[in-house]
C-alpha cells in the first residue's frame, strides 16, 4: 500500500468512505459488463523488498538517507527505516523478457549497494534477517511517512490489544508487540500480471493452487529473533502481526486481513466484493471524484477508495485495479514470495511462475473440478513450514514431495505455459533448471541457511554470532548472483 494518507478519520468519514467503496465497486461492475478494460496487453511486473544493514549485519535505520543518495523513483520507502523496495518497471511476457529483467534487477542493486556503502551499510535481500533482534522493531523504527504511522494506529485501534506472535516450529517463538513493527521483519518478492476480466478468475484460482509450490521451493525465511522455526517463517509472521481480530473475533470466524481466501472465485467481482463485505476500513480517505459520473462522461475513473481499501487487506493472491495510458486493466499480484537469495533466483522463482500459472490456468478440466480449495490452503501452509521437504497434495499424485511434484509434474507444465507466453526457450530452460537443481538438490535458501548455522553452532559459537556468521556467508555468496543450489557452507 504505497498511497500516502492525511489522516485524522471521524465517524462521519468511516460513513462516507463505505457508501463511497460501494459506488466505486458498482462502477467497476458497469465497466466490466461494458467492456471497458484493457486486453490486448500481456504484460508482467515485479516489487522487491530489501533489509538495510551495518557492517555487523544489524538491521540499519537508514532508508530516508540511503533514498536521497539514490535519487531514484523506481526505489520507495517501506514500513520500516531499516527496509527499501525496488519496482521493476511493467515488461512484456514475451521473448528474453527474464533476461531483461534480471539484468534490471542486477543494474539498480549493484547501484543501490554502492550509495549504501557511502552510508558503511549494505543491502540485503533475505525474507526475514536472521540478527534481527526484538528491539529493531519498535515503533521509533517506522518509517517517516504519515501513511505508516496512520496505518499502525488504525490497526492497532481495530485491534484493541497488543498483538501475540506465536510460530511452533523446530523451535519455538512467543512474543506480544505493541505495534505493527514486526511486519517489517518479512521482506518479499510481489509479482504482477496484467490479464484480462476474462481470465481473471482462472488466473487467481490457478496462482492460488500452485502457490504451495512456490513457497516449498523458494523459501529463504528459517529464523525469527534468533529461533529456527518455519522454513518460510514470514507467511506465520505476516499473518500474525497485523491480524486485526481480537481472540474472540477470531474464534467467531472473522477473516483476517492477511488472507489466503476460502474459495475459488468466478469473477474479479467475487474478490471486491468480499473486501467490501467483510472488511471495515483502515485509512477512510476520500477522494473528491464520483466514479458513475466519470464514466456517463465518458472519462476513467482511478476509484480511488476502492484501490486504497484493497491495499489493506492482504490477500496472498491479489486483485489490483489500475489505470495506464488511459486505460483500466486488471493484475493477479502474486505475494507468496520471499525475497532473495540472488536475483538469478528470483527471476528463476519468475519464470516458475509465469509458466506455470497460465499452464494451471488453461488446464481443462479446470483445477477448481480437480482440487479442493481446503486442499490448496493446508498445502500452502504445509509448504511454509516445511519449505523443501514439504508434503503436498495434487490431483491425480496423491500426497507427494513437494519436489517430486515440482519435477515430475509441474516443471513440464511451466515448459508448457512459457512456451504459451513465447518465451526464449534457452532463458526458459536456463531459469527453469534453477529449479530443477534446488529440487533434485533438495537445496533452497532456507535450507542453505539452516546448515550454515547449525555448522555455526558445532564449532562451538553462541547462537549470536553463529547466525551473524551465517548472515555474513549468506551475503557473501549473494553478491555473486550463483543461484543458491551452487552454494557452499563456510
Amino acid at each position: 500500500m504505497g498511497q500516502e494518507v492525511e489522516g485524522g478519520f471521524s465517524r462521519e468519514d468511516r460513513q462516507a468512505y463505505r457508501e463511497k467503496v460501494k459506488r466505486n465497486l458498482d462502477a467497476m461492475r458497469r465497466m466490466l459488463d461494458e467492456g471497458h478494460f484493457e486486453v490486448e496487453r500481456k504484460l508482467c511486473g515485479m516489487e522487491v523488498e530489501f533489509y538495510v544493514v551495518d557492517r555487523d549485519v544489524n538491521p540499519a535505520n537508514l532508508n530516508d538517507e540511503l533514498l536521497n543518495l539514490i535519487e531514484s523513483e523506481d526505489f520507495q520507502t517501506e514500513l520500516a527505516q531499516f527496509n527499501i523496495e525496488f519496482n521493476l518497471a511493467p515488461h512484456k511476457l514475451v521473448g528474453t523478457v527474464f533476461r531483461e529483467m534480471e539484468e534490471e534487477l542486477l543494474t539498480s542493486f549493484h547501484y543501490a549497494q554502492r550509495r549504501a556503502s557511502e552510508l558503511d551499510a549494505e543491502i540485503a535481500m533475505i525474507g526475514i534477517l536472521p540478527t534481527l533482534d526484538d528491539l529493531d522493531t519498535t515503533l521509533d523504527n517506522l518509517s517517516k511517512k504519515t501513511r505508516y504511522r496512520q496505518l499502525n494506529d488504525q490497526i492497532m485501534l481495530a485491534r484493541g490489544e497488543d498483538f501475540v506472535v506465536d510460530i511452533e516450529g523446530p523451535e519455538r517463538v512467543q512474543i506480544t508487540i505493541n505495534s505493527i513493527m514486526m511486519e517489517a521483519a518479512a521482506t518479499s518478492v510481489q509479482l504482477h500480471l496484467q490479464v484480462t476480466p476474462d481470465g481473471f478468475p482462472a488466473t487467481w484460482n490457478a496462482a492460488q493452487a500452485i502457490a504451495a509450490a512456490q513457497v516449498g521451493v523458494a523459501a529463504n525465511s528459517p529464523f525469527l529473533l534468533g529461533k529456527e522455526t518455519w522454513r518460510e517463517t514470514r507467511i506465520a509472521l505476516f499473518e500474525q502481526a497485523i491480524d486485526t481480530r481480537s481472540e474472540e473475533l477470531a474464534a467467531q470466524g472473522v477473516r483476517p486481513r492477511v488472507w489466503f481466501g476460502e474459495r475459488w472465485i468466478d469473477s474479479v467481482l467475487d474478490l471486491f466484493d468480499e473486501n467490501v463485505r467483510y472488511f471495515p476500513a483502515l485509512l477512510p480517505e476520500l477522494t473528491d471524484q464520483e466514479p458513475v459520473e466519470q464514466l456517463e462522461r465518458g472519462e476513467v475513473p482511478h476509484l480511488g477508495e476502492l484501490t486504497l481499501h484493497n491495499g489493506t487487506i492482504y490477500r496472498w493472491n491479489r486483485p489490483v485495479y489500475g489505470v495506464a495510458r488511459g486505460k483500466p486493466h486488471l493484475r493477479v499480484e502474486n505475494r507468496v514470495l520471499p525475497a532473495g537469495p540472488t536475483m538469478v533466483d528470483v527471476i528463476a522463482n519468475a519464470a516458475f511462475y509465469y509458466g506455470l500459472v497460465r499452464a494451471v490456468a488453461e488446464e481443462s478440466p479446470s483445477i477448481t473440478q480437480q482440487l479442493s480449495f481446503a486442499a490448496a490452503t493446508d498445502n500452502f501452509f504445509s509448504a511454509a513450514r516445511d519449505g523443501i521437504e514439504a508434503v503436498v497434495f495434487w490431483p491425480g499424485v496423491g500426497e507427494v514431495p513437494v519436489t517430486e511434484l515440482v519435477l515430475r509434474t509441474l516443471l513440464p507444465l511451466a515448459h508448457q505455459g512459457l512456451d504459451a507466453w513465447n518465451v526464449d526457450r534457452r532463458d526458459r530452460d536456463h531459469y527453469l533448471g534453477i529449479i530443477e537443481q534446488r529440487c533434485l538438490r533438495r537445496v533452497n535458501g532456507a535450507s542453505w541457511m539452516v546448515r550454515q548455522a547449525r555448522k555455526e553452532l558445532d564449532t562451538g559459537c553462541g547462537r549470536r554470532d553463529a547466525l551473524r556468521n551465517a548472515t555474513r556467508r549468506y551475503l557473501e555468496l549473494s553478491a555473486t548472483n550463483e543461484p543458491v543450489h551452487t552454494w557452499d557452507l563456510a
